[in-house]
């Protein structure tokens, strides 16, 4: 049995220390053993549909009521927890288009295209850039699919002044997570461009999402008024927005990520070196349906989030390697640019550098 990497360090460093061999065995049980865990259970499934999506209908119908009747101050906190029952949901859609939520395809993409209504985000079409995501994580020839932007040092440096100024703004949090996340999932979704796909059948999934969101409002807002139905969900779409944008974020936007050149490049490495294990609160790692197990995820995309911690606690490197705690992903937020000559992620150039 390979020896585990020590406490927190990711796969990279530990394939580096090692002989060649060894580094092989390693990847190759942890494959086996993930593989154990594809299976879906349906009991499982059907009863996290149940514990996020009926407690997430009922706040929302609450919200409504409460700002039909005068009782608006019950939007704003409602909202939160909506909003963290919304990116389960999202979770579960996820799943679905992975095919690992349930056994059966048919089903997977039912229940997919059915929460699509509630997510807001265009089924088919996000599940193929999801798979393309998967697909070139890590790989630096293949950027700008399903990622955050990130561009190395020199290219950052060969840049015009107003290139790198427009990079920077890009990457501003604020800007990013605080007014993208919550742009995309309300506006930028609603329109069949930029996605990488095939424009035709983009289009067909984007416009019978827009379609039936406008059928759907429109039912609300002649039974109890336009105003209390944004009033609503507005605010949840915003929350839980905010909270997908930034798990997606420190997902692979962490210091000691692995990004490596097409000839380098290897699934495994970049999903156990590339992709963080963020250790949550157990309170906001249900919320957030397990996402933050991402390395294990990225190893293996067929697991089902509900499976995703039993395959964890089974196995001791897969809570070893590319650790990320709550404190630790807020320093998160400074990075910009991967450095290839130290292979890390690093800050912006400080003013006065004469590179910024």
């Amino acid at each position: 049995m390979p020896v585990a990497p020590e406490h927190g360090e990711a796969l990279p460093v530990y394939v580096a220390r090692h002989p060649a061999g060894e580094a092989a065995s390693c990847a190759r049980d942890i494959a086996r053993h993930c593989a154990a865990y594809r299976a879906p259970i349906v009991r499982s499934a059907l009863f996290q549909l149940a514990n996020t999506g009926l407690p997430y209908l009922a706040l929302c119908a609450a919200m409504i009521v409460g700002a039909t009747t005068g009782y608006g101050w019950v939007v704003p906190p409602l909202s939160v927890l909506a909003g963290g029952l919304l990116v389960r949901l999202f979770i579960i859609q996820h799943d679905c288009g992975h095919g690992s939520f349930l056994p059966s395809h048919a089903l997977n993409d039912g229940v997919g295209r059915a929460l699509s209504l509630l997510t807001l985000t265009p089924y088919d079409s996000w599940k193929r850039a999801h798979a393309l995501h998967h697909a070139s994580a890590g790989d630096l020839s293949r950027r700008g699919i399903g990622d955050i932007t990130t561009l190395t040092v020199r290219e950052y440096l060969a840049l015009p002044r107003w290139g790198r100024l427009r990079y920077r703004l890009y990457r501003n949090p604020f800007l990013l997570i605080g007014l993208g996340s919550p742009l995309n999932f309300l506006l930028l979704q609603r329109m069949p461009f930029g996605v990488g796909l095939p424009w035709r059948s983009t289009w067909r999934d984007v416009v019978a999402l827009d379609l039936a969101l406008v059928a759907v409002v429109s039912a609300l807002a002649l039974a109890v008024g336009l105003g209390p139905v944004l009033a609503a969900l507005l605010p949840t779409v915003c929350v839980a927005a905010w909270i997908g944008g930034w798990l997606f974020y420190v997902q692979h936007q962490y210091e000691n990520t692995v990004w490596e050149d097409a000839d380098n490049w290897n699934h495994h490495g970049a999903a156990l070196g590339g992709s963080s294990y963020y250790v949550l609160p157990a309170v906001l790692q249900w919320f957030t349906g397990n996402v933050g197990l991402h390395h294990v995820h990225h190893l293996n995309s067929r697991i089902p989030n509900y499976r995703l911690q039993a395959c964890i606690d089974g196995h001791a490197t897969l809570g070893t390697v590319s650790r990320l705690t709550l404190r630790e992903s807020v320093r998160c937020l400074r990075l910009a640019l991967w450095d290839e000559d130290v292979r890390r992620l690093v800050e912006f150039p400080r003013a006065g550098s004469g590179l910024v």
